[in-house]
């Protein structure tokens, strides 16, 4: 008897390269732990109506580790059967919700979009839930991303619990650091507001990005980077220059956690 899947149906929306500066994030700082897996799995968690973020996911990831196999997993029995002619070595789709029907315990979880129409107190279940089922070492990333992937916030997770937020976007279409905040994950969106750290957070990095406004004739890059660099002197940042040149920055979750500053 089949166990009936975990969850509910997301909207189902996607568009090609939606998810590409998560995908690249998980293959840069997750692509060591790929590589020590006897056999790595990923999961894509909810990939909605069409295959385009699991196709894409297993052609990046395998930039890291060719051996890399991924799974989607959608809670839809009709988007499984439209996603099956795209099966090929080394990726499958399945039937199933956070339970995630894969043998065994994957190397990764991606979980892209999937929170957002829950209510915050659920989150802390669902992350539970789905950590207990990645092998040691592995990663959970859950987070949000806008229609066309121009902006990303993302939580990733052990096995033990949250760890890092990283928050990415096409420096080009910025206007200033707390336009990210709409994309924040559903543990943050409703608690951007004054006597919350990620509050406090996204406060300081606008200050610091006003402030190296002089950068700007160089270029929104070098503007970005100065302004991350200022705030990784009082904030816990996890990275270095190498990924603020891509636009982004990721932050020790302990430091954005909700109600740290009450």
């Amino acid at each position: 008897m089949h166990q009936r899947p975990i969850g509910t149906a997301t909207r189902g929306t996607t568009n090609p390269n939606r998810l590409r500066r998560m995908d690249r994030w998980i293959a840069a700082t997750h692509g060591p732990a790929l590589r020590r897996s006897d056999s790595p799995v990923a999961v894509d968690l909810g990939y909605g109506a069409a295959p385009w973020t699991p196709v894409e996911l297993l052609s990046r990831l395998r930039t890291a580790e060719p051996r890399t196999a991924v799974v989607g997993v959608e809670i839809d029995p009709d988007r499984v059967a439209a996603a099956k002619p795209y099966e090929r070595e080394g990726l499958t789709f399945r039937h199933g919700g956070f339970e995630i029907p894969v043998p065994g315990r994957p190397d990764l979880i991606r979980a892209a979009n999937v929170l957002r129409q829950y209510d915050e107190e659920e989150v802390g279940a669902v992350w539970q839930r789905l950590c207990a089922r990645l092998a040691p070492g592995g990663l959970l990333v859950e987070g949000t991303c806008d229609e066309i992937g121009r902006r990303h916030v993302w939580v990733a997770l052990g096995p033990e619990g949250p760890r890092t937020v990283t928050f990415a976007t096409r420096l080009g279409s910025l206007d200033r650091p707390s336009d990210l905040a709409e994309r924040l994950p559903k543990a943050l969106i409703h608690r951007n507001v004054p006597g919350e750290p990620v509050h406090a957070f996204l406060r300081d990095l606008d200050r610091a990005w006003a402030s190296a406004s002089p950068y700007a004739s160089l270029g929104a890059r070098q503007r970005w980077i100065a302004a991350v660099r200022a705030v990784s002197a009082d904030w816990p940042l996890t990275d270095d220059v190498r990924r603020w040149r891509q636009g982004e920055l990721t932050v020790r979750w302990s430091a954005l956690r909700p109600g740290r500053l009450h």
